[in-house]
């Protein structure tokens, strides 16, 4: 008749231990999960109780629990209870679970001030209210219920968070949840994750089957100190292209994605895709002249003679933008125009003024750039300040033919991917080591802008650091504060490097 009686509760109670007061040996448990309960007022005397356990019956009344004032957790879960907390609150009470009954209405909750977790799950709950002064409240649950917003949380030190299957749309009312760890939104008709950003001890974060579609809302994230585990499932922003690389590269700090353990392949991939390392940059572009140039008709290079153990000889002057490189270029092959001359770059930028096509430059349409990589012209190019520059295989070889070696000069980036090649040429680095002077030259020569000259200054300590930190990796370092000082320093290197 689903009332309860004294054997069936002899059959549930364990743990024998201390009462509250510490006069009694009690019984501190009781299980009654599935007998079919409906009436369980003989609870009323067992007073002692901390841990109730009344799931999987048909309980509608727990006005029983008043009578326990020890009571610590209390699980009336998968019940049909119309109404909650409908009893005389124990001073102590930390964990309820009300999941699956036919909750409709959250009422004031001020006097449970100890409650650290709290299930409602599978309920009919249109509003979240009541929380107000749940100061302690850590673990909230109301997933499958009717919630259509996200409200009545304020200042509240919740870590674990779950809203899943509900009908919320905009993620909103969490900015003052500080404190969360875990948020579990799946289920929901969410579009955008604004509202995310503040959360800096969020750890995971579950939005499967939403409706987020654009790859840029993962910008609310990307700030996120401690985030590790994301499910973006069943949204459509999994069909871009390269979807996971993307998500990987940006949310850096992430172990597992849509349910699946991120691999250190899958970062080393992201990054060498999306931010690769200069010397990355500089693999594939070897990779791509020598891929294009083995598709086109071979023949024997002047520039492969006389034999591997005397390469061709090629000096190389690299350093920042404007530094002295194009006039002590020109220079040294003036004065050893016995043995260099200039080798000019291919370049899709425009000529700065003073600059000649042929002169200084080759200056090429990105389309005539692109032709020439793709018929396998360049031995190297590289990108810089958002323009491609290359140095043609055609540009080498005539002067090769005339029994001259190439001089040119560079930026990191094509040294980077020069040193991939057969080539072994002396390379030169050419560096302003006053930064004040280098920057009051380039802002005189009125042809760059203030990010361009920023940028310029910023790679002095760039180039420094790799002489520093690389030895041998230039064959000498020239100071270029002073051009006539640095004009005499070079010829003196260049003398000892043809043995003059």
């Amino acid at each position: 008749d689903g009332v309860l009686d004294e054997d069936t509760v002899a059959e549930g109670l364990h743990k024998l231990g201390h009462s509250a007061p510490g006069t009694e040996y009690v019984y501190l448990n009781l299980s009654l999960s599935g007998r079919e309960l409906s009436d369980i007022n003989i609870l009323s005397r067992y007073i002692h109780l901390q841990k109730l356990e009344l799931s999987y019956n048909k309980i509608n009344d727990l006005s029983c629990v008043s009578h326990m004032p020890h009571l610590l957790e209390l699980n009336a879960s998968n019940n049909e209870l119309t109404t909650y907390f409908a009893f005389k609150p124990p001073k102590n009470l930390k964990e309820v679970d009300f999941s699956y009954n036919q909750i409709s209405k959250m009422q004031d909750l001020s006097a449970y001030q100890s409650l650290t977790k709290l299930l409602l799950d599978f309920n009919n709950i249109e509003e979240i209210r009541g929380l107000e002064k749940c100061h302690s409240l850590t673990h909230l649950s109301l997933s499958h219920n009717r919630l259509i917003a996200i409200s009545g949380l304020e200042n509240l030190p919740i870590r674990i968070l779950n809203l899943s299957s509900n009908q919320i749309e905009k993620i909103t009312g969490l900015d003052s949840l500080k404190t969360l760890q875990k948020l579990d939104l799946s289920s929901n008709k969410i579009t955008s994750l604004e509202g995310l950003e503040a959360h800096d001890l969020l750890e995971v974060i579950n939005l499967e089957d939403n409706q987020v579609a654009e790859l840029r809302e993962l910008g609310w994230l990307e700030d996120l100190p401690l985030l590790r585990v994301l499910n973006l499932s069943k949204n459509s922003v999994q069909e871009q292209t390269d979807y996971r690389l993307l998500v990987i590269f940006m949310l850096f700090r992430l172990t597992e994605l849509d349910l699946k353990n991120i691999s250190v392949e899958e970062k080393v991939a992201a990054v060498n895709k999306y931010d690769p390392p200069p010397e990355v940059v500089a693999a594939k572009d070897h990779m791509t002249h020598v891929m294009y140039s083995l598709r086109q008709p071979q023949r024997i290079f002047d520039s492969t003679l006389p034999s591997l153990d005397a390469p061709y000889p090629m000096l190389v002057l690299v350093g920042p933008l404007a530094c002295g490189k194009r006039e002590l270029t020109h220079k040294i092959c003036r004065q050893f125009n016995n043995f260099f001359r200039y080798g000019p770059c291919h370049t899709t930028r425009a000529a700065y003024f003073g600059e000649e096509n042929r002169l200084d430059y080759y200056f090429v349409s990105q389309e005539a750039f692109d032709k020439m990589v793709n018929t396998g012209k360049f031995i190297a190019t590289y990108k810089y300040s958002g323009y491609y520059y290359g140095l043609g295989r055609d540009t080498i070889e005539s002067i090769a033919r005339e029994g001259l070696a190439t001089c040119v000069h560079l930026e990191i980036e094509g040294v980077r991917s020069l040193k991939n090649t057969y080539f072994k040429p002396r390379y030169i680095l050419l560096v302003p080591t006053n930064k004040e002077k280098y920057e009051g030259h380039l802002r005189r020569k009125g042809l760059f802008t203030r990010p361009e000259i920023e940028e310029a200054v910023s790679r002095v300590d760039m180039y420094i650091k790799i002489s520093q930190d690389f030895p041998g990796y230039f064959d000498a370092v020239v100071n270029t504060d002073e051009l006539d000082e640095a004009f005499t320093e070079l010829s003196f290197l260049v003398k000892a490097y043809l043995g003059l």
